[in-house]
């Protein structure tokens, strides 16, 4: 992303509350990359050789690729499926389609 963009960390809630099962999915997912990072780091300081660093950090950007896939479709079934049925989903689908172009960047 580049530093002059800006993120909107809106304060919105979901229509539907995740589970804590689904919040425990993600944060286990979440944390499995963190440890990637960290490996990724210390292949650096270890001086390793760049493609094997270049393989990780590919794995890192596909597993946070599925983590987005997960949450914008559950975004879809259920906050952007309310805005339609409640009349409003035309800025629903506006903003989801703005997350969609970011998140192909």
């Amino acid at each position: 992303m580049d530093h002059n963009e800006h993120i909107d960390l809106s304060d919105k809630k979901p229509i539907k509350p995740r589970t804590e099962e689904e919040k425990q999915q993600v944060v286990n997912r979440l944390k499995r990359i963190e440890g990637q990072v960290r490996g990724i780091q210390k292949m650096v300081e270890e001086d390793r050789y760049c493609v094997d660093i270049l393989v990780q950090i590919s794995a890192i950007q596909a597993a946070m690729k599925k983590v987005g896939h997960s949450l914008m479709e559950r975004h879809m079934k259920h906050c952007v499926t309310h805005a339609v049925h409640s009349g409003d989903g035309e800025d629903a689908i506006e903003e989801l389609m703005k997350v969609v172009q970011q998140f192909s960047k």
